[in-house]
């Protein structure tokens, strides 16, 4: 079943496009990465799949369900998760009060938020380690783990996070994904936006390639990284696929 399903949608900043006539899925159960160079759209696409922005023109769906009418907050409470860039943590909060605060707003009981809290720590034991220590305090790549665990918290069908990789060392970058595998692997779906090309399509089984604010490329991740059009894309020369 499709997770996730962008139609045609186009999101305009007053008369400035950001993105139009972007079109893609993402399955149950899989990781999907959307790629490009910087301002090509793919913070825009997130943005507009949690509600933080409203397209101009297309449709979402999650799955089956169009998503239009549903408020930001109320697509978390339906199981949809953005961990933005930067990672937004609450430094000046310890790491087990940022984690409390990821279930907030989920109606659930006390029980179910305190069970909750044991699988995710029980996922990410290194944040049962410093359950106490300021967020503030964590290294980079920890801050990454703990924006994933509070993520992980409301227990989402969909994860979706953009650049979880930016800033961290080869060694921090390695801890974060194999988490993100991890948790693709307890059933979340995954819809991932990266600057590292061959780190994403590492993980991912398929991939997008957004361009000036519209996919020119798409397909398994196996045969992209074969593809000279991909490092095109990059580079801003014209290239257009529906594949």
């Amino acid at each position: 079943m499709k997770a996730l399903e962008l139609n045609d949608v186009s999101v305009f900043y007053g008369a400035v496009r950001g993105v139009e006539g972007v079109s893609l899925y993402v399955d149950e159960g899989e990781i999907v990465a959307l790629l490009g160079a910087n301002g090509a759209g793919k913070s825009t696409v997130l943005k507009a799949v949690s509600g933080l922005i409203h397209p101009r023109h297309g449709t979402i769906s999650f799955f089956g369900e169009p998503f239009a009418k549903l408020s930001a907050h109320r697509r978390v409470i339906g199981g949809l998760v953005h961990v933005p860039e930067g990672r937004r943590i609450f430094t000046t909060l310890t790491i087990g009060e940022n984690l409390e605060l990821g279930a907030y707003g989920t109606q659930r009981s006390r029980t179910e938020r305190a069970q909750r809290l044991g699988e995710v720590l029980a996922l990410f034991p290194l944040l049962e380690q410093h359950f106490e220590r300021l967020a503030g305090t964590l290294s980079g790549g920890e801050q990454q783990v703990l924006a994933i665990a509070r993520a992980m918290m409301s227990n989402p069908r969909v994860l979706m996070i953009d650049e979880p990789s930016l800033g961290l060392d080869p060694q921090k970058v390695d801890i974060v994904y194999d988490m993100l595998e991890e948790v693709a692997a307890l059933g979340t779906t995954v819809l991932l936006v990266e600057q590292n090309v061959a780190l994403a399509l590492e993980i991912a089984s398929r991939a997008y390639v957004l361009q000036q604010g519209s996919v020119v490329l798409s397909g398994r991740s196996a045969s992209l990284a074969q593809d000279s059009r991909l490092s095109d894309a990059y580079l801003g020369k014209a290239t257009h696929d529906h594949g």
